[in-house]
C-alpha cells in the first residue's frame, strides 16, 4: 500500500507535494497513484528510440510536470536533466539518463502497486 512514508523514504518531498494538495493526504496519495496510468515514461523511451527529439521533449515535458506537482525528486531530478537537454534540441545519448529514470520510476512503481 501506498502510505506517506514510503514515499519519504523513496526521497519524495512530501511535505512540498501535500503543500500543493492542500495538506490532503489522501488526495495527494491518490494523485501518486495515478501516475501508475501515466503512459510518458513509455512515450519518452520510444522517442528517443527514433530519435525524435522533439516527442522526447513533449514527453519529458509532461512527465516534468506531474513529477514537479507531486514532488518526487528522485525521478524527478534525471527527468529535469533530461527535459533542458532535449529543450535545446541537443543530439546526444540519452541511455544513462533514460535509465535512471527507468529505475527510479520503477521504484515509484513498485511502491504504487504493493
Amino acid at each position: 500500500m501506498l502510505t506517506r512514508e514510503a514515499l519519504v523514504a523513496y526521497g519524495a518531498n512530501v511535505q512540498e507535494g501535500l503543500g500543493r494538495c492542500l495538506n490532503n493526504e489522501a488526495f495527494y496519495l491518490r494523485l501518486v497513484g495515478m501516475l501508475k496510468d501515466d503512459g510518458h515514461v513509455a512515450q519518452l523511451r520510444a522517442a528517443l528510440d527514433r530519435k525524435d527529439l522533439k516527442g522526447a521533449f513533449e514527453a519529458a515535458h509532461a512527465l516534468k510536470g506531474s513529477l514537479s506537482n507531486l514532488a518526487l525528486t528522485p525521478v524527478l531530478k534525471p527527468v529535469m536533466e533530461m527535459t533542458e537537454l532535449l529543450r535545446e534540441g541537443r543530439d546526444m545519448d540519452y541511455s544513462e539518463l533514460m535509465s535512471e529514470v527507468q529505475t527510479q520510476w520503477d521504484r515509484l512503481m513498485d511502491m504504487i502497486n504493493s
